[in-house]
Order: structure tokens, then C-alpha cells, then sequence
């Protein structure tokens, strides 16, 4: 029989006649990944041993044992003296190995009445709490700089397009606020992520629940945590929560990576909307004159990875069978790699938006071409008793015209215009100001500077709210 590998026996090897080599213990092992969690999984222990305590289970002097030797771990792996060999498995059974060599037989009796199996469901919730904390916070950053953009430029008009063709006229503040709505529905997404986290498994043990005198409840008040888990099977297998998490992080990241191809074009040459900070730009190795937004490139490209980890996790869990299975070792690398790729997007985003240079003078100029007046003119004929579809056609007929001689819809005269149809006249010269295309536009949640007005104050009482909110459900 080989000799037992390097950190001593397994916790199971009462049952085992062989223990796993070299190869099956990096395999098999999830420590490079999920040593993470020391901070939760110190934090669930120290809670389940002094509920073991109150419940009679453990002496006061094992439980003050394994307090003290707990946090003495955490502090030694904080200040960085204090590395695991990969024989250890997971950072679960890492720490209980240390306490043990620590502080002796009480650091034996630390898993009375849990598995690992409920421990780690615990450790996963707990860092997902935090952490979408953490990101919540970040989002709050960006948007307020959005917000602050808004309000600095808005008055800036700038063309709105689709098809990426020149539409209508808008405010730059109404389309960045756009962004902003976006990052706010990002931001619910995090919050019921939070919520979902937002229950004890421990307790559950493996998946029948323990026959010790337990009290789940005690040790969810001390975690900061709201309920348990009613169900001890669900409560070892569900990782919806890592789902929802993740989701919340892959959708935030589309969004970002929209705003960040608008960054793109915008700091082109053809367009010269907006000009990068240098801090947030790289130059060529053989072009000399080149700036390129390779941050904003990159924030879209890394968006296909979020996509990819909640495309991971689901395929992982979609065909688990009740209740705890080895697989479910699998939802960490996807999980953790979504929230750090999300939480640097977004410092990126930030960065690149708060130190921008927006040329509005580039925008007013881009926004007297592409006939974008043009409904305007099909809504005066409208309003006069044309039927649009052939106020429509009218229309239509002068852009052809235009385009055929190189002018603007704004270099038309009235005579030209009224040549078109007898309905159009001087109103029609002033129907075609760009400024007064945008100020007509009054409908509830429109461009016009008084309803972006509206927006810019609803934007700012909703960021207010979710800056509450972080004071009010703080990380465990």
C-alpha cells in the first residue's frame, strides 16, 4: 500500500484501505480555487461552534480553543504566512487540518453536526453576498459619473442613430442616460442575487439534516443571514443563487460592452466625438501615430467570458440528480471568474468615462447631417391634415433631391419647400432647426432638455436609494 500522501491521512480513511496519489489529489482537489472562501469558511465556523457551544455540544473551553485558533488562521493567511499543500483538498478541510495541529482534539470536534457538504453551500452564499455588495457598489460609481457627464453636457446635441445610419437628433445626456437605466436594472439583477445568497444551509449536515440538538437560527444571526434553508436536500445541492449571480455579471457585462463599442467609435477619426484619456489608451508597436482604445476593446471582448462561465455553471448542474454531487466542485471557477471579470469592467468603464474629453462642437457639426430633420417635416404635413404616409413620400422626395445636389433639408428655402407641397412654408424653415427637433421632443421620457431634466432628477433619487441600500444590507 503507497505510503499516505503528503499531509497525512484523509478524513475518510477509516473506510479506505488506499489513499489517493500525486495525480488523483490535483484532480480531485478544488484548493487552488476555492481557498477564496477562507474568510467565509472561518466566519460559518467560528458561528457553528459557538452555537455548538450554547446547544451543550461543545465544552466553553473546546469552543474558546477553536475561536481562538480559527482566528489566528485568518490572520496568518491574511498577512500571507500561511500556504496549504494541494493534499489538503479544499480550504475546508485545510483549516480544520490546521486547527488541529494547532490546537489539538478540540480542533477534531469543530465538524460535530455539519458536512462539508452544508459548509461549503454556506461559504459559496456568503462570498456571493459580498461580493455582489461589492459590485453594487462599483455600479453606483459608474453611474454616478454618468450621471455627473449628463448634467456637465446638457445642452450637447448629438445625432441618434439606428442601423448605426443617422436617425434623429438627441441629447448626448439623453444617451448616456440611456447607459444609466441599463446599469440600473444590472443593479436589481445584483440585488436579488444578494437576496437569493441570502439563506443558511448549515445545519442541513450531508442531506438528511443531524441528529444534534442544533439551532440554525442562532448561526444565521450570527452570519447576518436573514432565513435558512427550510429544505436539508436542497439546501446542499442548490447553487441557483451562483446562477443568478453570474447571469447579473453576463448581462451587466453586454451592457458595458455596448457602451464600450459606442466608446470605440466614437474616439475615431470619422467620428471624433469623444478622445480617450491617455491613462486609458495604448499606442502601436510600428505605427507611431496610433491611439487605440484597447481598454474598451478588451472590457468587450472579456464579455464573451462571463457569457461562457454562466454557460458553464448551467451545464454543469443541468442533469444532477439529488442530492450533493462531486460536480457541483465545478461552480467555482465559473462563478469567481464572472464576478472579478464584471468588477474590473467596471472600474474600467469608469475610469475611461471620467476622464474622457467630450468635443461637443463635433457632435453639433455631425448632427446637421444625415436629413435628420426629416420626420419633423413629415409630422408638420401630418399635423396639417397630410396622411404621414404620404407626408412620408413628400419627404422622401426632398431627401432624394438633396442628396442629388449635395445640400441639406436646413439650406432649403421656404419657395423650395412650399414647391414641395403647398402646406409647407416659413413654419417649415423653423420645423427643420436642429435645436427645435430636439426641444419637441415632450413625450415622457424624450430627448428634449426639459424631460432629460426629469430623467437626470429620477436618476439621481434611484442612485440615492441604492446607496441606502448598501448601508442597509451590509456583507456577512
Amino acid at each position: 500500500m503507497p505510503a499516505a500522501p503528503e499531509g497525512g491521512a484523509t478524513p475518510w480513511s477509516g473506510r479506505f484501505e488506499r489513499t489517493p496519489e500525486r495525480f488523483q489529489q490535483r484532480f480531485g482537489a478544488s484548493l487552488p480555487v476555492d481557498r477564496r472562501l477562507y474568510a467565509e469558511d472561518i466566519a460559518g465556523s467560528i458561528a457553528h461552534a459557538r452555537m455548538l457551544g450554547t446547544q451543550g455540544v461543545l465544552s466553553h473551553e473546546d469552543v474558546e480553543a477553536i475561536v481562538r485558533g480559527l482566528i489566528g488562521i485568518r490572520e496568518d493567511i491574511e498577512a500571507g504566512r500561511l500556504e496549504f499543500d494541494v493534499a489538503s483538498e479544499d480550504i475546508h478541510m485545510a483549516i480544520e487540518q490546521e486547527l488541529t495541529r494547532r490546537i489539538g482534539e478540540a480542533g477534531k470536534r469543530l465538524h460535530t453536526a455539519r458536512s462539508r457538504n452544508d459548509q461549503v453551500a454556506t461559504d459559496v452564499r456568503l462570498f456571493v453576498k459580498r461580493r455582489a455588495h461589492e459590485l453594487v457598489a462599483l455600479a453606483n460609481r459608474l453611474r454616478s459619473t454618468i450621471v455627473d457627464l449628463a448634467e456637465a453636457h446638457l445642452g450637447a446635441v448629438m445625432p441618434g442613430y439606428t442601423h448605426l445610419q443617422k436617425a434623429q437628433p438627441v441629447l448626448f445626456s439623453h444617451h448616456l442616460l440611456a447607459y444609466f437605466w441599463m446599469l440600473s436594472r444590472d443593479v436589481r439583477r445584483l440585488k436579488a442575487a444578494y437576496d437569493a445568497a441570502d439563506a443558511l444551509p448549515l445545519g442541513s449536515a450531508a442531506l438528511a439534516g443531524t441528529t444534534f440538538p442544533i439551532d440554525r437560527g442562532a448561526v444565521a444571526a450570527e452570519l447576518g443571514v436573514s432565513a435558512v434553508v427550510p429544505n436539508s436536500m436542497d439546501a446542499v445541492s442548490d447553487r441557483d443563487f451562483a446562477a443568478d449571480a453570474i447571469y447579473a455579471c453576463a448581462l451587466g457585462m453586454v451592457h458595458l460592452s455596448r457602451l464600450c463599442e459606442e466608446l470605440v467609435l466614437w474616439s475615431t477619426e470619422e467620428f471624433g466625438f469623444i478622445v480617450l484619456d491617455d491613462a486609458w489608451s495604448t499606442g502601436s508597436s510600428i505605427m507611431p501615430q496610433k491611439k487605440n482604445p484597447d481598454f474598451a476593446e478588451l472590457v468587450r471582448g472579456k464579455t464573451g467570458r462571463a457569457i461562457g462561465d454562466l454557460v458553464a455553471l448551467l451545464v454543469t448542474l443541468k442533469g444532477l440528480p439529488l442530492a450533493y454531487n462531486k460536480d457541483m466542485q465545478e461552480d467555482k471557477e465559473p462563478l469567481f471568474d464572472a464576478l472579478d471579470t464584471y468588477a474590473d469592467a467596471l472600474v474600467a468603464v469608469e475610469g475611461m468615462l471620467a476622464t474622457m474629453r467630450v468635443d461637443t462642437e463635433r457632435m453639433a457639426a455631425a448632427a446637421l447631417g444625415g436629413y435628420m430633420a426629416a420626420t419633423d417635416l413629415a409630422d408638420l404635413l401630418a399635423s396639417k391634415g397630410v396622411p404621414f404616409r404620404e407626408a412620408h413620400e413628400i419627404v422622401g422626395r426632398l431627401v432624394l433631391e438633396c442628396e442629388r445636389s449635395g445640400r441639406r433639408l436646413q439650406d432649403l428655402s421656404a419657395t423650395e419647400l412650399a414647391a414641395a407641397s403647398p402646406h409647407l412654408g416659413e413654419d417649415a424653415v423653423a420645423a427643420l432647426d436642429i435645436a427645435e427637433v430636439v426641444a419637441r421632443r415632450t413625450s415622457e421620457g424624450g430627448t428634449a432638455p426639459e424631460r432629460v431634466r426629469e430623467q437626470l432628477a429620477d436618476a439621481s433619487a434611484v442612485l440615492a436609494a441604492d446607496e441606502r441600500w448598501l448601508a442597509e444590507h451590509p456583507p456577512a
